[in-house]
């Protein structure tokens, strides 16, 4: 599902996946346009000296800024539903280009504990355009415990279960990642044991053939690192064909359980991204 976006002042450009939301990405300034009718913030950016105390090489070279992200975007007539909701619907855009020896990535956190559920929210990522990897860790202490890292390309689904710490990675260093993610209104992010132990548990390094093999964080207990495919997921009720955003537009109650994911409560433990 390919969707045709004009960007501001440039040729028209295609998205490899439509979202069905009306939000334009500008590929070289990382800035986002809206459609009429579609609400949504000035871009964030995060510079290399944000990131630095958790990548492999603190010293080194790359893009700056390394991505920008827009949070609270949607439609003028959800805006008070997604707020009585407690969701939020957010458009991230990474650099193309390489971290030293790593590909661009965020530097990893955990989400605190929202007020409202008193949870470490899950969020529900999609991507548009590129090829993602989501890490994620079973926990942020010494004992990552499970860690996984799924590859995700365009219209693809990726589920980080609550209380786990991630990040994203710019898959393809020849290509700008965009992606959107639902997540809970009262976010945060606690980076305070991902720096302490200098990034998450495994470093995504790149070869000289631009591929991606892993190296063990030894500020971390030994682990193991299962490299998956993005699946599916009957159990939260989505719909592997339908855009994350549109589905929320057909019933609103499909993805309620990113603000309430004590509506899982059950699941989350066996819970494998």
């Amino acid at each position: 599902m390919r969707a045709k976006l004009a960007n501001n002042g440039n040729p028209a450009a295609l998205l490899d996946f439509d979202p069905m939301l009306g939000v334009r990405p500008d590929r070289e300034k990382l800035t986002f346009g809206y459609d009429n009718g579609v609400f949504g913030p000035e871009p964030e950016f995060r510079r290399l000296d944000d990131i630095r105390r958790s990548l492999r090489d603190p010293e080194c070279a790359g893009p700056d800024p390394v991505y920008s992200i827009v949070m609270d975007v949607g439609r003028e007539d959800h805006r008070s539903e997604l707020a009585r909701r407690k969701l939020l619907f957010g458009v991230v855009a990474y650099a193309s280009g390489r971290l030293g020896d790593e590909p661009v990535r965020s530097q990893g956190h955990v989400h605190s504990i929202a007020p409202h559920c008193g949870w470490s929210t899950p969020e529900l990522f999609e991507i548009w355009e590129g090829r993602a990897i989501v890490y994620a860790q079973e926990f942020a202490g010494d004992d990552p415990g499970l860690c996984y890292a799924v590859s995700a390309g365009p219209g693809e689904q990726v589920v980080v279960p609550p209380g786990w710490a991630h990040c994203v990675i710019n898959g393809d260093p020849q290509r700008v990642l965009v992606f959107g993610a639902w997540c809970d209104r009262q976010y945060g992010f606690v980076y305070d044991q991902v720096r302490a132990h200098h990034g998450l548990a495994w470093f995504p390094v790149l070869d000289e053939e631009g591929l991606i093999r892993w190296e063990p964080n030894p500020r971390y207990a030994p682990s193991t690192i299962s490299e998956r495919n993005s699946r599916v997921y009957p159990e939260l009720g989505l719909n592997p064909r339908v855009p994350i955003y549109e589905q929320f537009t057909q019933n609103p109650e499909a993805v309620q359980w990113v603000s309430e994911p004590g509506q899982f409560e059950w699941m989350w433990p066996a819970f494998e991204p």
